[in-house]
């Protein structure tokens, strides 16, 4: 081979696309350090400039030394004929226009590279004024949709990600990129370097004098308030992408997130304010009473072969409930009903199925009568449960007397009389009001009384009432056995008869015709 002369060969194209200000030159030079891979800088920029007609104070300069013909530069400079095994394309997301040919997005390996705004946009106003198109952020999610659909979905790595934990976050792209990670891509030396664009001393000035990647400062630059409502334009965009972030960093590691008891509720839609969401967007602003004073009335429902049970009766608690928190703009009846039934068909939950329906907003309150969601002294109940590695935790009143447990209502039977707490100290339920009525109807006995602790430890039954347990039989209180340790006759009993009413009455969901 005559001096001079380097053998061209069928590489692979690795396209790295991002926003401005996203590390993206930093990721650029960490690319350029590997010994298999030569490097573009940003090689369809003149035909952004040309087709837009943005202005930039090199444009002139840009036209005149870089071909603006898109397809051209796809065919011949990004995917021509390569001196080393890979090719490393450094994309601005926005300059992926209308009239670039698809085997852009259909060859090669493509990642994104992602930062949040409220950390672009402070430093963005430096040769061009931010605005969402000069983000591209919506182009992002537009080119990772379009690659999913492709079947080739993009690795996605968070410029934060790379300043806290470059070697593993490198690694793992690599991984994703099907390429060796080399140890080579963590320093690089500080200066211009010849792969820079003719625009880089209007942008690169910071990154010269870096030689890798520096951990984030530990307090931000204030944020410029005139950049607010971009930053909130921006940020969904921003959080869609961060959601498909591979954990590859050990700093990014935390609590594991807990199983759910129903798988399928890992696809949920949950009704917020006056819309559906995703399980993942279903939150509340950190401004809302029920966060800032769990300050908030709810209702438990039960779902039973199409139809909500009690519904009316847990409505009526809600709104007394409102009422006592001195709720103002409480939604109608009918709007509550009809997000239930929204809810609950998109959700496909037509029979055995459980609905919490909170209420926020009011005046606190701890009273024990009030469904409010201020509830630490049952939490303080269970986590002492907890440690006694019990199930649930029995509450007593000022006087020392049981009252419930630490989430349900609780009944005893001793010598085939059913006894249950007053009300005075518990939350009246719904459940235990249907109880009792099926305890009467039964034709036992019912007494609603004062009941010591004692009397519970040997009582021949006890059973704890609620909506999402029904009626559950208690086996053992404080280490002792109640009755021969398994549901008694009243109970199983009551149960039944708690199950015919199910199956007989509730309030029917409306469902979709077809019309």
């Amino acid at each position: 081979m005559p001096d001079g002369e380097r053998e061209m060969q069928e590489g692979e194209v690795i396209h790295s696309w991002s926003a401005p200000r996203s590390l993206s030159t930093s990721l650029m030079y960490s690319f350029a350090q590997r010994d298999d891979i030569d490097v573009l800088d940003e090689p369809l920029y003149a035909n952004f400039l040309r087709i837009t007609g943005f202005e930039r104070p090199y444009r002139d300069e840009l036209l005149s030394k870089m071909s603006s013909d898109g397809n051209k530069v796809v065919k011949d400079v990004i995917f021509g004929p390569m001196e080393k095994k890979y090719r490393y394309c450094k994309h601005m997301a926005k300059q992926r226009l209308p009239n670039i040919t698809d085997d852009l997005m259909k060859r090669g390996k493509h990642f994104i590279l992602i930062r949040n705004p409220l950390n672009i946009l402070p430093s963005f106003d430096k040769v061009s004024p931010p605005s969402f198109v000069e983000l591209g952020l919506g182009d992002l999610v537009s080119i990772y949709n379009e690659l999913y659909e492709l079947g080739n979905p993009p690795p996605v790595i968070d410029a934060e990600d790379l300043k806290n934990d470059p070697e593993g976050t490198l690694r793992g792209l690599c991984y994703d990129l099907g390429i060796p990670f080399q140890s080579s891509m963590l320093k690089w030396e500080a200066g211009p370097k010849p792969i820079d664009g003719i625009w880089a001393p209007w942008w690169y000035s910071s990154v010269h004098k870096s030689t890798g990647f520096k951990a984030s400062r530990a307090y931000p630059v204030p944020f410029p308030p005139a950049l607010y409502d971009l930053f909130e334009q921006s940020l969904p965009f921003y959080k869609m992408l961060r959601r498909h972030v591979r954990r590859t960093s050990s700093l990014q590691h935390s609590l594991p997130a807990p199983s759910l008891p129903v798988p399928a509720n890992e696809k949920i839609l949950v009704w917020v304010g006056d819309e559906i969401l995703p399980r993942e967007d279903a939150k509340v602003s950190v401004f809302d009473s029920v966060v800032q004073g769990g300050d908030a009335v709810w209702e438990g429902l039960r779902i039973y072969d199409g139809k909500v049970f009690k519904l009316n009766e847990h409505l009526d608690r809600l709104f007394d409930s409102a009422k006592a928190l001195a709720f103002i703009n409480v939604p109608s009846r009918e709007a509550i009903k009809d997000a239930i039934f929204t809810t609950l068909n998109l959700n496909g939950m037509l029979d055995n199925a459980h609905i919490r329906l909170t209420l926020t907003r009011g005046k606190k309150s701890i009273d024990s009568k009030i469904h409010h969601n201020n509830l630490i002294n049952n939490i303080l109940a269970k986590v002492e449960g907890n440690l006694a590695q019990a199930d649930d935790a029995i509450m007593l009143d000022k006087d020392g007397f049981v009252s419930e447990t630490n989430a349900t209502n609780i009944f005893m039977v001793k010598k085939g009389i059913v006894s249950t707490p007053h009300a005075d100290y518990c939350l009246p339920g719904i459940t235990r009001a249907t109880v009792i009525d099926l305890v009467i109807k039964e034709k036992f006995v019912l007494h609603e009384r004062r009941i010591s602790l004692s009397e519970f430890h040997s009582a021949d039954e006890v059973w704890t009432t609620g909506t999402m347990g029904e009626l559950t039989p208690v086996v053992m209180i404080d280490g002792r056995v109640v009755g021969n340790g398994e549901a008694g006759s009243v109970t199983r009993r009551i149960q039944n008869a708690y199950r015919t009413l199910t199956a007989e009455s509730g309030e029917p969901i409306p469902l979709n015709s077809g019309s």
